[in-house]
């Protein structure tokens, strides 16, 4: 091979490596772009109001990396906010501690009255589902065949109706916030799963703000009162939902016929 040929040949590979060089810079930074790009401005119903609807998650399953739920303590440590359970009058203080897991009433497939992770929406789960309209809101989990319909048209609580598990809902708008108003709850669940014990009564309020921030974001601030065995109002950790990369929930059903087995296991001594 002459001389000519050799320079020919390096100046032909030199030039490839630039252009792979090149072609492999304008990738990493077109996927840095789509990184750091910010999500849409929330979408809106007919109406006007942000649209609610979508699969909302934690960022990932549980455990997962990225997850997120239940509210973090506070950032550069300090006293950390109260918990449902601290703000117990004296004499539900003394009554949670007759209960312990084998009463958690999840084992006989009820719901819970809040969250077992902060997060209403989720029930027992983790993940749950929003389909707004203009004149109601429906509120979907994927554990026990939960639902909540959320009438946003200006009507008030209905009187005609028992207690419920999930109790009464009604909502209205403040601005672009989603004010979900929850009463007439039975005395049958816990607030949380898992075995926390968290009992409530039937005198439990629960006032909820949903906010969509923006097409891939939704805020959740909750505040509690009960006023029968809490000391004062509970404000639940805010928590920020990221929508799912999937459209639909799969259903988690409860069998009772479970329920003596995972009650008996519940009321073994742990080591």
């Amino acid at each position: 091979m002459t001389r000519a040929t050799i320079r020919s040949v390096s100046a032909a590979v030199a030039a490839a490596a630039l252009t792979w060089l090149a072609t492999g810079a304008l990738d990493i930074a077109a996927a840095q772009s789509a990184a750091d790009k910010k999500p849409g401005p929330a979408p809106r119903l007919a109406d006007g109001h942000p649209d609610l609807s979508g699969v909302w998650w934690g960022g990932a399953d549980v455990g997962g990396r990225g997850f997120v739920g239940g509210g973090r303590p506070p950032a550069g440590g300090g006293t950390p906010p109260p918990t449902y359970t601290s703000l117990y009058k004296p004499a539900a203080a003394d009554h949670a501690k007759t209960l312990s897991d084998k009463d958690d009433p999840t084992l006989k497939c009820n719901p819970v009255a809040f969250g077992t992770l902060n997060v209403r929406l989720w029930n027992v789960g983790a993940v749950g589902q929003i389909v707004a309209t203009p004149k109601v809101v429906v509120l979907l989990s994927e554990t026990f065949h939960d639902y909540q319909l959320v009438p946003t048209d200006g009507r008030a609580h209905r009187e005609d109706q028992p207690p419920t598990q999930r109790g009464d809902a009604v909502g209205h708008w403040e601005g672009d916030t989603l004010v979900v108003d929850v009463r007439n709850f039975t005395d049958d669940t816990w607030m949380y799963a898992e075995g926390r014990v968290s009992f409530h009564s039937d005198a439990l309020h629960v006032v909820e703000r949903y906010r969509r921030v923006d097409a891939s974001t939704l805020e959740i601030e909750a505040t509690i009162e009960d006023p029968k065995v809490l000391t004062g109002a509970w404000t639940a950790p805010k928590q920020t939902l990221k929508l799912a990369p999937f459209d639909t929930l799969l259903s988690l059903n409860c069998a009772t016929d479970e329920a003596a087995a995972q009650i008996q296991s519940a009321s073994q001594p742990k080591k």
